[in-house]
């Protein structure tokens, strides 16, 4: 039987993205919140653990890069990408005019402001770990509604009220799979970095920018971070395409390690197809 973490409860997209990964003797390990799934592999109560990192339209889920840049030595196996689908759920027999609150993952409730704000107006919205433990909370309390999947209204006895009341259409989720040591190459990879400085001065990402051009290396992805140690002072996450035991890859990370204060491999793995 193979372990794995998620944020549960039953029936978050995070599940769903779980179930895609095909593992014929899965043993689904349910947490609380992203910290915890980090905190079961790492404890060793699981074989690996699967989170959200991107959204299409929210961005990063910062959650999940803290935890891989601060606070944890795991990292990236393989990328699941979801489309994602919000209804409305609430208790059997509620109607759209009784709802006083929304509550769910802020991610969630945020993919959906517009739909919400045109046809709940000056309802209150509530934060949730998970889409599916809003649910849980929706199908229990009256004037209470959830964003959340068919799948935990199906679990947890919920009723949909509204079907794709996400704001766009093209509407995608990025879950990593995380675990330990680095994932081998397969010829189309990506590699996802957290870069560190050992100053803000002029022409830092310029330098960094241009370790990458020289390798020809594509970058598909740099976002700034605070590096929680001083106000002002940042750090820069970069995915990029390849592997880290490319040869051009490991060039440039081998002269990015001469000029940053460090250079950390957040996972080389497997695109997403």
């Amino acid at each position: 039987m193979t372990r794995y973490a998620f944020l549960g409860p039953s029936g978050t997209f995070t599940e769903e993205a779980l179930l895609r990964l095909g593992v014929s003797d899965l043993e689904a390990i349910t947490c609380a919140s992203i910290e915890d799934v980090f905190a079961a592999v790492e404890q060793g109560s699981a074989e690996g653990g699967i989170v959200p990192i991107e959204n299409s339209v929210e961005g990063s889920v910062n959650a999940t890069l803290d935890a891989l840049a601060f606070d944890s030595t795991l990292t990236i196996h393989r990328e699941i990408v979801l489309d994602i689908n919000h209804a409305l759920i609430a208790e059997p027999g509620a109607t759209i005019d009784e709802i006083e609150i929304v509550a769910s993952h802020p991610h969630a409730t945020a993919q959906c402001r517009r739909w919400l704000a045109h046809n709940l107006p000056g309802r209150s919205i509530a934060a949730a770990n998970s889409t599916a433990e809003a649910v849980r909370r929706a199908v229990s309390e009256p004037g209470v509604a959830a964003v959340g999947t068919r799948l935990a209204a199906e679990l947890h006895g919920g009723e949909l009220l509204a079907e794709a009341i996400q704001d766009y259409r093209d509407n995608k989720t990025r879950f990593v799979v995380i675990g330990r040591s680095i994932a081998e190459r397969t010829g189309d990879d990506k590699t996802t970095l957290a870069l560190f400085m050992y100053e803000d001065r002029p022409g830092a990402l310029l330098m960094i920018l241009s370790e990458f051009a020289y390798g020809n290396i594509n970058l598909t992805k740099i976002q700034s971070r605070p590096t929680k140690r001083a106000l002002g002072e940042y750090m820069f996450f970069v995915d990029l395409q390849g592997h880290s035991d490319d040869p051009e890859v490991a060039l440039a990370l081998e002269c990015l390690r001469l000029k940053l204060r460090e250079v950390k491999v957040l996972g080389s793995y497997a695109r997403a197809r």
